[in-house]
């Protein structure tokens, strides 16, 4: 019997309501709390014992002790079985409570007939395998199994009607003991749909009819779906009678070459793989009259016999080829491996269409005059599937082979196959390139006897380095080809060492070092290096950007621009660029990134927890890592920030040892550094990973927004399609310009007498983040500064020095960008905090009011700012929250008060030293200054702490620091004074790590 789904039973009990069908059959519930009741139908009920439970779906009679849920109301109200009730519920709930009183068992069927009483024995058939055909469009069960089998092509089932029985027909036909139900189930019988019994025949099966030309069911075939059926069930069933028809027909009278399976699901096998040419027998001895005649009616001229690889296939395939040789119909026999059919092959050996067209092209000629000289083509129908190629021909004559175990046998190789002959035993062998571990060989092996005449062939997937499977092909092998074992394992033994050859050469072209840097033509390098020697380099970086497409943002694009060079450093800089939805934060990265050489980048649009810490060791290093957004990276932001501080991760996690199987701690190293850019739309950022970085903030004023449409106006003219086609030539530049870049080491000769704010503690990153702005400054200016050398501790470091004009651009650049960093406030709220405060005193001015007492709406601020509601109300919340604004109430609206005077506009400029004051301190005269001192710097007033000269530093220039003192500190953070090494050699600057 089919199974109904317990998902389609669940679905019932859960759609269906019980008070629904109890109200239906007449029965008056009146409210008790939270059931219903009312008297039950079921005995003589003068109380109310029925409980109706909507809550739970559920019905119970405390008279009869009997309850349950829709199904079993169904059942009880008009006493049918579980199925029918069932069936009943799925065609229309409201059936199944129809009627004024209770029966003990329904005689009526209220469920439509799918056949017609009165149609002929032709018609009632046809109509009883459409009702199977919509059964199994609806049944998962049904469907399941065909997919299971390899039928899943699209069009299969309704091509050939295929259906299912589910033992539901009888349900919709009438009782045998009304006229009318017996009279359609004798009818039914006589057509071979039920049996004696009172069964349908083919209940629980696969249902595929035999159609003729006019579309009439001539044979019905059925196969049972399940395998835990009572022993001595027939899996496959055909209609009572002798056989009639052919399936798939119009195959014969469009083909001349026909593929002739054993059974039906092997012809659907070959159908749904692309050979359409394909008909069935009945079984081994099904091949009818109705199939000769049909050869002869369309002229068949060659038949490919795909009958199962066991001795009754093999007998009946013998059989059949005589029979058809005698009509002048050429013969070939398909061979599968021992055992196997069509079906099981192609499931094993997958894609279908690829192995089953194989051993069609491998089809073993039987006869009809003389051998042809080909192998027999594919059918046309399986053209468009992929095919193996053909293999080049052999040097040498297989015949003439000698099998001499000793002499090295004769390879063939065409990209990932290989054909190594032994004898008169030829193996492909496919897949041994993907072996890249020495501790495994798994491949596709392919052994047959040459010339075909010897016959016999075996094909599977192993693992050569397992001794089991090997034991298993030998075997297999020697039955297939009739060779004694010995010879299969000494054969076998000589593929295995010509592909560990092959395999090892092979591990060692994959682990040698391959350099993805394109190579330079001389003029490249020339024009390259002309750049990085011009004297208005930093403009020249600038201007070319703007010629690339940005517009306005040249403090931005330097200070990427130089990030991104600072990747060469030992300590590079990070980059966050930050600004609301659409402003052009993605685009000022890729501008940036687009000058960076595609081998020295990195980009992802999202990062997973672990996925950095299994990047190879030295994959990152001195690269830059890009990513879309901030939010993707948030399972990640722990691996970052100790990716971007520590400059390397390490982890350890547990993983079998590769000899032993055992569980052991494996440690896994990523080394930096690395040069982290991202960007981010959120006003609230990690403050961990913010003051890991320069933040960047895109303008988003209204003068911006008007450059930016007037350049995508440019761009559509010729003006703009000449600039695009230029674009691509400065990107070429910058990025062979920064391929000439090398790390080298930097020396800040002012370095002590630099200034920073020191009010907070986050200052000293971002005193360490300004330092290596200059370094990185200098950095790009290497070909135009002379290379200095100083030996120490036995070693000749070389370096470049960092001028007073780096320490300037430096200046410049950290103002803007370290001291948006160290304001409070994100850029976009001290945007619209400036501009409320020249609004407001604006306003306040106009209406003769002091600024604090003048008052406004988020409304008048939006009308007067242009300003988008959703950033306004954020912004103004975090002005709210900060103190800035004071809000007042006023019945359901807000008013606003200013209470910021503006006079913190200069916090934000870190404090740094005038340049200009530099020219004072020609050669250094070795004062230092206290440990605890603040002083200010020279020239621009400052506002905060400011440090001094570095601490702890050698007051003597002549007395040599012990190891491990403050000097050696310094060279480990890659900052020094100008006297820390002249205990080295008397004189000279001090390095910094580049």
């Amino acid at each position: 019997m089919a199974r109904i789904p317990a998902a389609e039973i669940e679905q019932l009990k859960s759609d269906v309501s019980v008070e629904c069908l109890v109200e239906a059959a007449g029965i008056a519930l009146k409210k008790s709390g939270k059931d219903r009741i009312g008297t039950c139908p079921f005995h003589d009920d003068s109380e109310p014992s029925l409980v109706v439970t909507p809550a739970k779906n559920l019905w119970h009679c405390f008279g009869c002790q009997i309850g349950g849920g829709p199904l079993d109301w169904v059942m009880k109200f008009k006493g049918v079985s579980f199925r029918h009730a069932v069936e009943l519920l799925k065609a229309d709930p409201s059936l199944a409570a129809q009627g004024d009183a209770p029966v003990k068992r329904a005689t009526v069927r209220a469920l439509p007939s799918p056949v017609t009483f009165d149609a002929d024995d032709q018609a009632l058939l046809n109509q009883s395998v459409s009702y199977y055909h919509e059964t199994l469009k609806q049944s998962p069960e049904a469907l399941a199994y065909l997919k299971a089998r390899g039928l899943d092509h699209p069009e299969l089932v309704e091509r050939f009607v295929l259906g299912y029985a589910n033992r539901t027909l009888g349900l919709r036909l009438p009782e045998k003991n009304r006229l009318s139900g017996a009279d359609i189930r004798t009818r039914l019988q006589k057509i071979g749909i039920y049996r004696e019994s009172g069964h349908e025949h083919f209940n629980g099966s696969l249902v595929v009819p035999v159609l003729d030309d006019a579309g009439n069911v001539t044979e019905v075939y059925g196969r049972k779906i399940r395998d835990d059926l009572r022993k001595g069930t027939p899996l496959h069933l055909y209609l009572p009678g002798p056989h009639r028809g052919v399936w798939n027909e119009q195959a014969l009278a469009e083909n001349k070459e026909i593929i002739l399976c054993e059974a039906l699901i092997d012809a659907m096998t070959f159908w749904c793989a692309g050979f359409t040419n394909v008909t069935a027998a009945y079984g081994v001895e099904g091949f009818t009259d109705d199939h000769l005649a049909a050869f002869r009616k369309y002229g068949t001229e060659r038949v490919l016999i795909a009958y199962d690889r066991d001795d009754a296939g093999n007998r009946a395939a013998e059989k059949l080829a005589a029979q058809l040789m005698e009509q002048g119909i050429e013969c070939l026999r398909v061979l599968f491996p021992k055992g196997m059919d069509a079906n099981s092959y192609a499931l094993k050996l997958t894609p279908a269409a690829h192995s089953l067209g194989l051993v069609l092209r491998q089809a073993e000629w039987i006869g009809r005059g003389r051998q042809p000289d080909a192998v027999p083509a594919v059918p046309a129908a399986a053209q468009d599937f992929p095919m193996p190629p053909p293999a080049a021909p052999l040097a040498v004559p297989l015949a003439a082979m000698a099998d001499d175990a000793d002499a090295e046998p004769p390879i063939e190789s065409a990209g990932d196959e290989l054909l190594i002959v032994q004898g008169d035993r030829q193996w492909r062998v496919r897949g041994w390139k993907k072996n890249l571990s020495p501790e495994q060989m798994r491949v596709n092996l392919q052994v047959r006897r040459t010339p075909e005449e010897a016959g016999g062939y075996h094909v599977d997937t192993l693992d050569l380095y397992a001794a089991r499977a090997r034991a298993a092909y030998i075997r297999q092998a020697a039955i297939e080809l009739g060779l004694p074992d010995d010879t299969i394992k000494r054969d076998m033994g000589h593929v295995l060492l010509k592909l560990e050859t092959l395999q090892d050469e092979a591990i060692r072209q994959n682990t040698k070092p391959k350099s993805t840097v394109p190579l330079m033509s001389a003029e490249d390098e020339k024009t390259a290096l002309a750049l990085l020697q011009a004297p208005d380099l930093i403009a020249r970086i600038v201007a070319d950007m703007e010629r690339c497409g940005m517009v306005g943002e040249s403090n931005n694009c330097l200070a990427g621009y130089l990030a991104a060079v600072s990747r060469k450093l030992d300590t590079p800089l990070a980059i966050l660029i930050q600004s609301s939805s659409a402003a052009g934060k993605s685009s000022l990265m890729e501008a940036v990134l687009a000058m960076v050489p595609p081998e020295e980048r990195v980009q992802y649009s999202a990062m997973t927890g672990q996925s950095l810490f299994y990047l190879g060791e030295t994959d990152m290093q001195h690269k830059i890592l890009a990513i879309a957004e901030e939010e993707g990276v948030r399972q990640a932001a722990y691996a970052l920030k100790l990716l971007q501080s520590d400059g390397e991760l390490t982890m350890a996690s547990t993983g079998k040892d590769e000899t032993t199987g055992n569980l052991v701690t494996k440690q896994y190293k990523v080394k930096g550094p690395v040069m982290l850019m991202m960007t981010t739309t959120a006003i609230d950022i990690d403050e961990e990973l913010m003051n890991r970085c320069l933040v960047l903030s895109v303008n988003e004023s209204r003068e911006q927004t008007r450059a930016i449409h007037a350049r995508q106006r440019m761009k559509q003219t010729l003006e703009g399609l000449l600039a695009s086609s230029e674009k691509e030539a400065i990107i070429a530049l910058h990025q062979n310009a920064q391929r000439l870049l090398k790390p080298v080491l930097v020396v800040n000769p002012y370095a002590d007498k630099l200034t920073f704010l020191d009010d907070k503690t986050r200052t000293r990153r971002d005193h360490m983040k300004y330092l290596t702005l200059i370094r990185a400054i200098a950095l790009i200016h290497q070909h135009q500064r002379p290379v200095k050398t100083v030996a120490h501790r036995g070693r000749t470091l070389a370096y470049i020095e960092a001028t007073k004009a780096d320490i300037a651009l430096a200046n410049r650049i950290a103002h803007d960008v370290l001291g948006r960093t160290l304001d409070e406030l994100p850029p976009q709220t001290r945007r619209l905090l400036t501009q409320l405060h020249a609004w407001v005193d604006q306003e306040a001015m106009a209406q003769k009011l002091p600024p604090r007492e003048f008052r406004f709406t988020r409304k008048q601020v939006r009308d007067a700012l242009q300003w988008g509601d959703t950033q306004l109300k954020l912004h103004l919340g975090r002005l709210v929250d900060l103190e800035y604004l004071a809000v007042h109430r006023r019945g359901t609206t807000f008013d606003y008060e200013l209470l910021y005077d503006g006079k913190d506009e200069g916090k934000h400029l870190c404090g740094l030293i005038d340049v200009a004051a530099l020219g004072e301190m020609h050669g250094y005269d070795g004062e230092r200054s206290g440990g605890n001192e603040h002083r200010s710097g020279f020239g621009r007033p400052l506002v905060g702490l400011v440090s001094g000269a570095g601490r702890g530093m050698v007051p003597n220039a002549q007395s040599e620091p012990p190891c491990g003192s403050a000097d050696d500190d310094a060279v480990q953070s890659g900052v020094f004074a100008p006297n820390a090494l002249h205990h080295a050699n008397g004189a000279g600057p001090v390095v910094a790590g580049g």
